[in-house]
């Protein structure tokens, strides 16, 4: 082992974490202290303020500018109470991640002093420069104004000593240029769409809210292993890398005991949250070694993706605590599995209801295969939207490997939900469909549909959309992602297809045909016409991918490519229908995500060069350079007659190591030579294209030759820290 490896490793060893242990209370009794919520508003607004805000919050109604004085006095008088010397509206720009910028509670008293201020103004609006941020070209960097704005469905919280305020970021000339602009816009139209297809069923139904739950899986490595990988410190993976003799092949990991570092860390990270008000609940181990999940309660789905976002962070600021480092990336090591971010969702109604769970009556589960069925139909009208909501230069690594869905959308349903919807289709309307008593599902005519089963399917982990017995699972999101995106495609695709069901059912109403008649022969043409969309068996093999091209569905694998459905005509035409997304920022949105793609691919292909250039090359031909002088030693001590039997191995693993070396700097050349003409092309799309077809591409064969001469290499020579090494907690 290399000295600075054996340090390295030995430093990581050394440094113990101190567990940071939850205080005596119940988490109930500190859940949500840091948070500005409910009870907060009681106790330090006035009861015309309080009353305002929650009509804001629970209905969208706006506030008058005393009303948001009020509001931010309140809160910036508990927020000092709490110790907070600074604000900052938070925001979440396309880079995926979130900003902020910090102001103190100061302003001039007039009389050569001090004192603490906090407007409404302040509370309402800020101008953070819109000029650096990715923009896709909606401003120019001369253009620098942009404006943040409050947004008062999600509360205010306290990390450190700020007061974090929740906002959407536009520009000034008032496009979004951010993921939670477009998200609350797509859960305004999904409300408005769902309200109306309930009330052919409850007339009292007056809002429908959509609802997220997220699971987070993450890597944790040793801080000093991480930091002498520049790799993974540039990129967050792994470039070059053997595979450990063992990883996950006994799966002893999953679900195994959680080793003791990691409990503390877990521990120490869960009191974090909980005190931000995220009611994080799971914890485990996951597939790979090194490997966690993460997952909370149920929320609705503005506040589980902040919520999530606000995780990310707390995660890294106590890995420090814990001497690790998290490892976001879906694929950092080759080999073993790679980390998503289920978004598990579902629609519910202000009368308590969860549309996507079969009901006890026969309205109640009419109302069931409705929705279910105009989401089957929203997903196979836009699978390929769907992909390039998830599509990115890190997840395409995991999609498609074996422990990850693949890159075609399709749903999963189970068995027992599928012979409803098949025996549905193939029904007439005085037709009674009885199923086996003992599954207790039986469905009889239109107005006798009887009570269906909760958890009536198994799971398939390759399906990238499963239907898991009271919500869909998309389990393709990446675990870096912002839920945001995918989250604001399902809920616009949903809520375009559901106004065109009220549409049709209407129709046909209009022509004399009872509702319940109506919607009865809606969907049974929807379920025939989705029914390409649905797959129920091994999303891993090559047969399905052969199967899914003939259905007609997206089975593009190039991301530039993919990320083409946000401009395609119809998909554009559905945002705007919507009043989602404008043709201008769906267009700058695509040119974000191509941009992004050819940073990361670039960032990756100039570590990488680094690396086998001043890494591994030059330590290779120092192990090379050993085994020379030894042959040269042998045949000066044996003479020629025992030379060639004596060295004969030392002879074949120089001349083994001298082709992978040879290749190694070739390969590595071309690559280099191919970024270069990359470079030169303006048009962002076509860059993109290129840099995946010819610069990305050479990455895997770089990394063999670089990987083979790992395997050879003297042990202590080798200059980065082995698979052996960073994935085994100690």
């Amino acid at each position: 082992m290399s000295t600075l490896r054996f340090n390295v490793i030995d430093e990581a060893l050394k440094r113990k974490a101190v567990e940071v242990s939850a205080p005596a209370d119940r988490a109930s009794d500190y859940f949500g202290m840091k948070v500005f919520n409910e009870e907060k508003m009681r106790k330090y607004l006035p009861k015309k303020s309080y009353e305002a805000l929650m009509e804001t919050m629970q209905h969208g109604k706006s506030l008058s500018r005393e009303i948001a004085d009020s509001v931010a006095s309140g809160m910036k008088q508990w927020a000092i109470e709490m110790g907070a010397d600074h604000y900052t509206h938070w925001f979440q720009p396309l880079t995926g991640g979130t900003a902020e910028k910090h102001d103190a509670f100061v302003e001039y008293d007039g009389k050569g002093g001090m004192i603490e201020e906090f407007s409404g103004k302040l509370l309402i609006q800020q101008e953070p420069d819109a000029s650096s941020f990715p923009s896709g070209g909606i401003r120019n960097t001369f253009e620098a104004r942009g404006y943040s704005a409050w947004d008062a469905t999600s509360p205010a919280f306290i990390v450190d000593t700020t007061l974090c305020i929740p906002t959407i970021f536009i520009a000034y000339t008032g496009e979004a240029l951010d993921y939670k602009v477009p998200l609350l816009r797509s859960l305004q139209a999904v409300n408005k769409a769902a309200v109306e297809v309930c009330r052919y069923f409850d007339a009292s139904v007056s809002k429908v809210n959509s609802y997220l739950g997220w699971e987070q899986e993450y890597f944790l490595v040793d801080e000093g292993l991480y930091a002498a990988r520049p790799d993974m410190v540039l990129t967050g993976r792994t470039l070059l890398g053997h595979e450990s003799a063992k990883n996950q092949q006994l799966e002893d990991h999953y679900f195994g005991t959680i080793p003791t570092r990691v409990m503390a860390f877990m521990k120490d990270l869960e009191y974090e949250c909980w005190k931000l008000g995220i009611p994080v609940k799971t914890r485990h181990n996951e597939v790979a070694p090194n490997q966690f999940e993460l997952a909370p309660i149920y929320e609705e789905t503005n506040l589980a993706n902040d919520h999530n976002l606000l995780v990310m962070l707390i995660m890294k600021k106590v890995a420090r605590r814990h001497c690790f480092r998290v490892i976001l990336h879906e694929k950092p090591f080759k080999g073993i599995n790679g980390s998503g971010k289920h978004n598990n969702w579902s629609l519910g109604t202000d009368t308590g209801v969860n549309l996507l769970s079969p009901g006890k009556t026969p309205k109640d589960n009419l109302q069931f295969v409705a929705f279910l069925v105009n989401i089957m139909m929203a997903v196979y009208k836009r699978n390929g939207l769907l992909k390039a909501s998830i599509a990115s230069a890190t997840n395409a690594h995991r999609l498609g490997a074996n422990e990850a869905p693949p890159a075609i959308i399709s749903i999963f349903l189970g068995r027992q939900i599928s012979a409803v919807l098949d025996k549905l289709a193939a029904s007439t309307k005085d037709e009674a469909i009885v199923f086996d008593e003992k599954s207790g599902l039986k469905m009889g005519g239109i107005a006798h549909i009887p009570e269906l089963l909760i958890d009536n399917t198994d799971r398939n982990r390759t399906s990238p959309f499963a239907f898991t017995g009271n919500r869909f699972e998309f389990r393709a999101v990446g675990s870096s992602d912002n839920c945001g995106g995918a989250m604001t495609i399902l809920n616009t695709a949903v809520a375009d297809q559901l106004v065109e069901f009220k549409a049709e059912v209407d129709a046909l109403m209009a022509k004399g045909e009872t509702k319940e008649q109506a919607i009865f022969s809606v969907v049974k043409e929807y379920i025939k016409a989705s029914a390409p969309i649905r797959f129920d068996g091994n999303g891993y093999t090559e047969e399905w991918k052969a199967e899914a091209a003939q259905r007609g569905l997206d089975c593009e694998t190039s991301v530039p490519e993919i990320v083409g459905q946000y401009i395609a005509p119809s998909n554009t035409d559905m945002f705007v229908r919507m009043g989602v997304l404008s043709s201008k920022e769906l267009h700058a949105r695509a040119e974000v995500k191509w941009e992004t793609y050819t940073k990361k691919i670039q960032i990756e292909a100039r570590v990488l060069g680094d690396l086998v250039m001043n890494h591994i090359l030059p330590v290779a031909s120092r192990y090379q350079s050993q085994l020379l002088d030894k042959v040269f030693k042998v045949k000066a001590l044996f003479g020629e007659a025992q030379y060639q039997k004596i060295a004969a191995q030392d002879l074949a693993l120089i001349e083994k190591m001298a082709c992978h070396m040879e290749k190694l700097q070739t390969l590595t050349e071309q690559m280099v030579d191919a970024r270069k003409v990359a470079n030169k092309i303006e048009n962002e799309r076509q860059k993109a294209i290129i840099y995946h077809n010819t610069v990305a591409e050479a990455f895997d064969a770089i990394r063999y030759h670089a990987d083979k001469l790992e395997e050879v290499v003297d042990n202590e020579m080798w200059p980065l820290p082995k698979y052996r090494e960073l994935l085994f907690v100690r």
